[in-house]
């Protein structure tokens, strides 16, 4: 419960400062989100999976420092969240590695279909930077996905993959905002499927109670 408390006060705080465009209290309360989060997940069971979740968490709040920081720490904030992606895709394969090639199938399609639209309203020095965070996070998104339907535990496949698409929906409207069409309501829909990933990839790490042997084969 005081985790729960802590995370609503700071989201809330933090929407509050975007309404009133008050960037040092966005700040200071912006990490507070993931931080409970972080807090919380030290309560689930002691496991490889839940060790990289929490490196993954560690890096996204060096993330929403930089990006909420004063200036253009843009690409600094994409580098962290990157290293964030990495660890929740070491997650994912810490316990499932099969093909699940629909799922792959799906994740390319996502990642193209984005870097097409971001790459024809020009990214400029970006490019390079973008394409690499589209990739990794277009494999984070498939190994989420190809633990459903696997043996891992159902509610911690479900909730992965829940997790990993609302991430995925929320840095592309980042993309969306920044790059190709500015809309007043980008900042409050971003945020929130943030933090509602986040929450989902944390709570998966509840449900993993057992390790999928026979996926880590094939």
């Amino acid at each position: 419960m005081p985790w729960l408390i802590l995370a609503l006060m700071g989201a809330g705080t933090f929407i509050y400062g975007l309404a009133t465009h008050a960037t040092l209290l966005c700040l200071l309360v912006k990490p507070l989100p993931v931080l409970a989060l972080l807090g919380w997940l030290h309560d689930a069971p002691p496991t490889d999976y839940r060790r990289w979740i929490s490196l993954g968490l560690i890096f996204s709040l060096v993330g929403d420092v930089l990006l909420a920081w004063p200036g253009d720490l843009f690409i600094f904030g994409l580098g962290a969240f990157l290293c964030a992606h990495l660890a929740y895709l070491k997650a994912y394969l810490s316990d499932c590695r099969r093909l699940a090639v629909l799922a792959l199938m799906l994740a390319l399609g996502v990642g193209t279909i984005l870097l097409s639209v971001l790459i024809a309203h020009g990214l400029g020095d970006l490019l390079v930077p973008v394409v690499v965070y589209a990739l990794v996070i277009s494999a984070m998104l498939w190994r989420a996905l190809a633990r459903l339907g696997s043996a891992v535990p159902k509610r911690s496949a479900l909730l992965a993959a829940a997790g990993a698409v609302s991430f995925v929906f929320s840095d592309t409207l980042i993309g969306i905002n920044r790059f190709v069409l500015a809309f007043d309501a980008a900042p409050y829909l971003l945020i929130t499927t943030y933090w509602l990933g986040q929450w989902g990839i944390t709570a998966s790490a509840f449900h993993q109670t057992t390790r999928a042997s026979e996926d880590q084969l094939g």
